[in-house]
């Protein structure tokens, strides 16, 4: 019996560790990734993931992990358990940030050395198209639907609304001085676009058929710091539509936003350079990434305050999260 009982308390202990929750963190002056236990908050392995590690997701499946391997120019693949690296997938020069679609078979890429927007099949590794967008791509967003891409150049200050059906960019829509990153609400009904250097975020209604509409600007003021150090880079919105989080870089906050008034409603103190963010699965807590103090900052949404930091390695740039 005693053994019976022993064998069950392994399985049980084995089976709660293989359903605990990671989060990824690539380390972009540190050249690999961080894995993070959600559940005990404690740093479990770190490795190596490229030459500049940036933009990192994750297949829907959650058996694979992408980073945008920058300085090697190329999609680095990994193996989201054992973290063996898989074969590599092709990008163009300078990847920094990219978006896969729900099906997981197409990773849309921003080349921002070459002013293109790369097309890859993960499945056969093949380039299916590139596309042509403005100066220094590096925001992609993906409407809920799968329909629409949007790459944000940030010299060329525009979104660039392209079709998956045919890679064809169908609008072009002017924003803010060096647009980051673009945010759809879970409906599809609003898309969210920060600007770094213009220290806005612009807001788009978007109709029926995809196309946007610019109904309103948020910015951002915070007693004692100056202006330009309120730069909103990274941006998340909860499922629900009701709250907009925008990480604002050297401000070294996130802003809380009521998403559908477009009232600033708080800043989250957080460590130094706040960059990128990510839910939980559960949206129970918000991952942040702060490239100047190696660590990554865990929010609690639903009190929207900060609880934790916990250091991870060198220039924490990008995180996702999985279950």
């Amino acid at each position: 019996m005693k053994t019976i009982l022993l064998s069950v308390a392994i399985l049980a202990l084995g089976t709660a560790q293989g359903l605990a929750g990671r989060a990824f963190v690539s380390n972009e002056r540190g050249n690999t990734i961080t894995v993070v236990n959600t559940d005990t908050w404690e740093v479990e392995t770190e490795f190596f993931a490229g030459n500049r590690p940036r933009g990192i997701t994750v297949s829907p499946d959650e058996k694979v992990i992408y980073v945008c391997a920058s300085d090697d120019n190329l999609i680095r693949v990994f193996d989201a358990t054992t973290y063996e690296e898989l074969p590599s997938l092709p990008s163009g020069p300078d990847p920094e940030l990219f978006i896969l679609e729900p099906s997981g078979k197409r990773l849309y890429i921003a080349n921002e050395d070459d002013n293109l927007v790369t097309v890859t099949d993960t499945e056969t590794r093949m380039v299916l198209a590139e596309v042509p967008v403005g100066v220094e791509p590096e925001g992609m967003g993906m409407s809920p639907d799968a329909k629409w891409v949007v790459n944000t150049s940030e010299t060329t200050n525009m979104a660039h609304f392209i079709s998956t059906e045919d890679y064809k960019i169908k609008h072009n829509i002017l924003v803010d001085q060096r647009p980051r990153y673009a945010h759809y609400t879970s409906d599809g009904t609003r898309l969210f676009v920060t600007s770094e250097i213009g220290g806005t975020v612009s807001v788009m209604d978007i109709d029926e058929d995809g196309a946007p509409t610019v109904v309103g600007k948020i910015s951002f003021e915070v007693a004692g710091l100056q202006p330009e150090w309120l730069q909103p880079v990274g941006a998340r919105v909860t499922k629900d539509g009701s709250r907009l989080f925008v990480a604002l870089g050297p401000a070294n906050r996130v802003a809380v936003v009521d998403a559908r008034s477009l009232e600033v409603l708080d800043y989250i103190l957080v460590g130094q350079r706040v960059w990128q963010l990510d839910f939980t699965p559960d949206e129970k807590y918000l991952l942040t990434t702060n490239g100047n103090s190696n660590d990554i900052t865990v929010i609690d949404v639903e009190k929207e305050r900060a609880i934790r930091s916990i250091q991870v390695g060198q220039q924490p740039w990008g995180v996702v999260t999985v279950n």
